[in-house]
């Protein structure tokens, strides 16, 4: 699967936004009871901030496919939390729920949006900070090269504290071109 990506509108994409993040099985974006003005707000915030950018995935034919959110550690979600690196940047995705599913979906997702980032010649390493309890995201997140570090408490989840570098991940990615078999 092919995507390219676009920067987020927060007042043309907020309704489509707010029927991502409040579904149920977005329960780990934590904005399930979001008002679509509350998505607008934080969505503009975003915009509005130059260590955070929220971008959308699309599909060939140019359809919304899947959400992502890059913000630079140093100044956001992870301050004081561990100590940044220079080339460090931070990484958030959502793939909408969908009552027709497709073997593989998520995991191009998170391909294409560590290979955007690694697009970014100043970028060496991927850090995200997932809830530990989603343990989904944590399999998707090893299979593209991440490698836990520590549990860190977070003011809005216990967060498993992983990261990625750009030789990680482009040593699986070949692996996983030269053989046909994911992790």
């Amino acid at each position: 699967m092919t995507f390219t990506f676009r920067a987020l509108d927060p007042l043309k994409d907020a309704e489509l936004l707010h029927g991502w993040v409040t579904h149920p099985k977005a329960a780990f974006w934590m904005m399930r009871d979001a008002k679509l003005e509350d998505v607008e707000r934080a969505y503009m915030d975003i915009a509005a901030d130059e260590h955070h950018h929220a971008l959308l995935g699309l599909r060939e034919d140019g359809e919304p496919a899947f959400l992502m959110e890059k913000y630079d550690p140093a100044h956001r979600e992870l301050v004081g939390l561990y100590e940044p690196r220079p080339g460090d940047v931070g990484m958030h995705f959502l793939t909408p729920a969908t009552s027709a599913p497709v073997h593989g979906f998520t995991r191009s997702v998170i391909t294409a949006v560590m290979a955007h980032l690694f697009e970014d010649p100043a970028v060496e390493r991927v850090v995200v900070e997932p809830d530990v309890a989603n343990k989904a995201v944590h399999a998707l997140n090893e299979a593209v090269g991440f490698v836990p570090e520590r549990e860190i408490q977070k003011p809005e989840k216990m967060a498993l504290l992983s990261f990625c570098t750009r030789e990680r991940f482009f040593k699986i990615q070949h692996s996983v071109a030269a053989t046909g078999v994911t992790a």
